[in-house]
């Protein structure tokens, strides 16, 4: 037989929160609205200095990751260092004349351009000194200068430092040599003096200068001492201590280079923090850094920094791509991409720097992904925390503590508003509950202590058995299997819940029956009946916008109360409709007793009920018995109720009320 379609409930039966698809419509605008809350946020943080610090770090670490070699052609150190120190026999700083003694050595060797990274700025104890260096000084030397901002409550004040005027008279070039920091005083930017010590060396070099960028980075190469260096003592004679031709048309920067490079921790003369110093931590000397950034505008190696809306077009990219990996749904599948675009966007970063020259960090799209992807994660579980309260709340009245908990971990199992599906539905009932009230009227409250006393136990059946009880009728009983979950054995279950719940009633007579021999008062004796039917229903959130219960229609559950209402009729307390009946037989003995027509309906139902086991042998007389009253051949007389009486006694009840009904 094929599964009917499903069939949803008008809308105005719908609780229109509980929708899929507002759900699904209500997710997607809270994630939009989440992508342009991270979006905005970003951007605007992009301006502060922690986040400018930390877009810095990041270069740190990518520009360092895999540095470019060093150009075949860059400068050459000579170390103003320890060694040299001890040969010449002297503390810093020495005479002038020996200085002189060093460019001349060097244009013997055969030197293009010499940077001296001494700032010469005022005249030594021994003017004769100043003398001898003054005449060596000529067009291929460049001359350390300085330039520093003076701030003042009254003004800021740049105040520039040049060599004596006697040195510059005599041809030789005036180069800043300073530099700037950022704000965690480490040293990245490119200097923009147009006049800076390494833009006048490569001016008398004959290097042609790339033009650099406002604010350009600089691209370093290594950790201290990684230029080819060459102690001081050592380039006074290059004959004796230096390979041929080592300084031929190279470019030479004179300059403070200690051996043992000092450690960030304490600090040295001179000498700088560089991207390097995350990992080497140490610090790199000043003439190496007029060095770096000799070769980076020589080579256009130099790093330009995207600008803000690149950056704020990189933060949109990195939130449209969280909320494209989280459109649908959150969890383990996303953190794994997730882990995947993150490491993409450093890696995509690192490339636009290696083959671009360009940095765009790849701080501001991460923190977009994450917040965006942690921010979806978060309303998701809250969501999901919210629906699981919701579900266990609501179905807790209905259900088995265990089919809760099933719906509460995957809700995807509930369909809400109302569906088309196949369930057996029971109705419960107490004979005789007028009776028993009318004689309780003055003792309400033992009434619901005997109304709860029964209902318990009924109910736990139902829930133990997997059926969901739809509600209390005063005090009937109403009960279904198949929904909310699936249930492919739900007539067997609610066959076997109606005979356990017929078994609690014999107990609970027991109970009373002692409770009263007790207390020395007659006993109470409740009887019950059941009606079972399966058939196609409706099955949903039932009732107003405001308030309504699961709960179920349609015409099978109709049958299913007229069953429980006839039982009676039949001297049984159980009856079944057919289709219960046939999906139930294979677990039970199951016997069919006439075929009505209840209130309501106009075409015959044919109605059952379940036997003993033990009781299964004679069932085929019972059956013969049945045909002869369906063909009009059955009498009160008839010798087979004699017999059945006796071989069923479960059916003694409706064999006597169905003799009386022929006489």
């Amino acid at each position: 037989m094929s599964k009917p379609a499903k069939k949803r409930l008008p809308a105005e039966n719908r609780t229109p929160a509980s929708t899929p698809a507002r759900r699904i419509r209500r997710r997607r605008l809270g994630l939009a609205a989440l992508i342009a809350l991270v979006i905005s946020a970003l951007a605007l943080a992009s301006f502060t200095s922690p986040f400018l610090l930390a877009e810095l770090r990041s270069f740190d670490y990518l520009s360092t990751l895999s540095p470019p070699p060093l150009p075949e052609d860059g400068p050459v150190i000579v170390a103003i260092d320890e060694p040299s120190m001890a040969e010449i026999g002297s503390q810093w700083p020495w005479p002038r004349a020996l200085h002189a003694r060093l460019i001349e050595a060097l244009r013997t060797a055969g030197a293009k351009a010499i940077g001296i990274d001494v700032i010469f700025a005022e005249p030594s104890a021994a003017p004769e000194n100043d003398i001898i260096l003054a005449d060596v000084l000529g067009p291929d030397v460049i001359l350390a200068g300085d330039e520093t901002l003076i701030e003042t409550p009254q003004a800021d004040q740049y105040v520039r430092t040049e060599p004596l005027a006697e040195f510059i008279a005599r041809g030789a070039r005036t180069g800043i040599a300073s530099v700037q920091l950022s704000g965690d005083g480490t040293l990245r930017q490119v200097p923009g003096y147009a006049d800076g010590f390494a833009a006048e060396l490569a001016g008398i070099s004959g290097r042609p200068k790339q033009p650099v960028p406002n604010a350009a980075l600089l691209q370093v190469f290594g950790p201290a001492r990684t230029y080819p260096t060459v102690s001081y003592y050592q380039a006074l004679d290059p004959g004796q201590f230096l390979p041929d031709g080592f300084f031929r048309d190279r470019v030479v920067i004179v300059g403070l280079s200690l051996q043992n490079a000092p450690t960030l921790k304490a600090g040295g003369a001179d000498s700088f923090a560089t991207p390097f110093t995350v990992k080497s931590n140490r610090l790199v000397a000043g003439v190496e850094i007029q060095a770096t950034i000799f070769d980076n505008i020589t080579h256009g190696l130099f790093i330009t920094k995207a600008g803000q809306p690149a950056l704020v077009a990189a933060i949109a990219l990195g939130a449209l791509l969280a909320g494209a990996v989280v459109f649908r749904a959150t969890g383990w599948p996303a953190a794994l991409v997730s882990l995947a675009v993150l490491a993409l966007f450093a890696a995509a970063s690192t490339a636009l720097l290696r083959l671009g020259h360009v940095f765009i960090s790849p701080i501001g799209p991460a923190l977009a992904y994450f917040f965006v992807a942690a921010g979806q994660t978060a309303l998701d579980y809250a969501t999901e925390r919210r629906s699981r309260r919701d579900i266990t709340r609501a179905f807790s009245r209905y259900l088995s503590p265990a089919l809760v908990a099933r719906l509460a971990d995957d809700p995807s199992q509930l369909k809400l508003g109302g569906e088309r599906r196949t369930l057996t539905i029971l109705f419960c009932d107490i004979r005789g509950f007028t009776t028993i009230s009318e004689a309780l009227k003055d003792d309400p409250e033992q009434l619901t202590t005997l109304i709860n006393r029964l209902l318990t136990p009924l109910s736990d059946i139902v829930l133990e058995s997997g059926g969901t009880i739809d509600k209390y009728i005063g005090d009937c009983l109403m009960a279904f299997w198949n929904a909310p979950l699936d249930d492919p054995r739900h007539a067997s279950h609610a066959v076997s819940a109606a005979l356990k719940m017929l078994d609690a009633i014999d107990d609970l007579n027991a109970e009373l029956q002692r409770e009263a021999a007790e207390a020395g008062i007659e006993a109470r004796v409740l009887k019950i009946g059941i009606g079972i039917n399966t058939g196609d229903c409706v099955v949903g959130n039932m009732g107003s916008a405001r308030r309504f219960d699961y709960s179920v229609l349609g015409d099978a559950v109709n049958l299913a109360s007229r069953l429980e209402g006839e039982s009676k009729n039949y001297g049984v307390p159980l009856l079944l409709g057919e289709q219960t009946a046939a999906l139930s037989a294979a677990d039970f003995t199951i016997a069919e007793l006439d075929s009505i027509t209840v209130k309501g309906r106009t075409a015959l139902s044919p109605v059952f009920t379940v036997l003993p086991a033990t009781e299964a042998g004679p069932l085929e007389s019972h059956r013969q018995l049945i045909s002869a009253k369906y063909a009009g051949r059955l009498n009160s007389g008839d010798e087979a109720f004699a017999h059945l009486e006796h071989a069923i006694p479960h059916l003694a009840g409706y064999y006597h009320l169905l003799r009386s009904r022929l006489s």
